[in-house]
């Protein structure tokens, strides 16, 4: 499944799931932006989710997602890797952090769109819940 499995992580923590589930919407079109790093980054240094997370794991969940997205059925192993890891009551939140590195840069690619759409699916998220998510991101990074 995986190229190196000396890259993953012992066993995802749900933090690891949130940090995967970022970091595959932002490799989604193939370029990482450093808007979308950043946003990254402040998310973890300031959510409540992470006060506990070790960020030593970062880079080795990072460097599982980019092995997993250069698989053939890489990204659906990872929605199976972050449905393991996650309960069910932090779906939305995962969904929500998606939404917001998506946003990031101001605009959304089609493959980050299509990215979105099957979180939506893989994690159950329903159509009222995901759009109000999607609004509140967009609020959220709009410019004056």
């Amino acid at each position: 499944m995986v190229s190196n499995p000396d890259t993953l992580p012992p066993s995802l923590t749900e933090q690891d799931a949130l940090i995967a589930i970022m970091v595959a919407v932002s490799v989604s079109d193939e370029s990482i932006k450093t808007s979308e790093l950043v946003t990254i980054e402040r998310i973890v240094n300031h959510l409540p989710v992470f006060a506990e997370y070790d960020s030593d794991r970062l880079k080795s969940t990072s460097q599982m997602v980019f092995d997993l997205m250069e698989e053939e059925d890489g990204l659906d192993a990872l929605f199976g890797l972050v449905r393991d890891a996650l309960p069910e009551r932090l779906y939305e939140t995962a969904y929500a952090l998606a939404c917001d590195v998506a946003a990031a840069d101001g605009r959304l690619q089609e493959t980050e769109l299509r990215f979105l759409e099957e979180t939506r699916y893989e994690l159950n998220i329903d159509r009222l819940h995901g759009a109000a998510i999607e609004r509140g991101a967009r609020a959220r990074h709009l410019t004056v």
